[in-house]
């Protein structure tokens, strides 16, 4: 689709520079990719909301035990 827009010239270069794209167009699109990646994101994260844990932090960090004695505490 062509589209004729009017972008601040600083704020693209800056743009280019961030996305590493060579061409206006190409930059455009990496920021248009890029923020809805991030909307996606947020709707991601929101469908997660509420979903909740049943475990015990506490119980968990205290009933763990390395498999391995590296010998650290005898350490002077």
């Amino acid at each position: 689709m062509r589209t004729n827009i009017d972008i601040d010239d600083r704020l693209m270069k800056k743009a280019m520079k961030a996305t590493g794209q060579s061409t206006k167009k190409a930059t455009v699109e990496a920021a248009l990719r890029q923020v809805v990646a991030i909307s996606e994101q947020v709707a991601a994260l929101e469908a997660m909301r509420g979903m909740g844990w049943d475990g015990d932090l506490d119980a968990m960090r205290n009933d763990w035990t390395p498999d391995t004695d590296w010998g650290l505490e005898d350490r002077k």
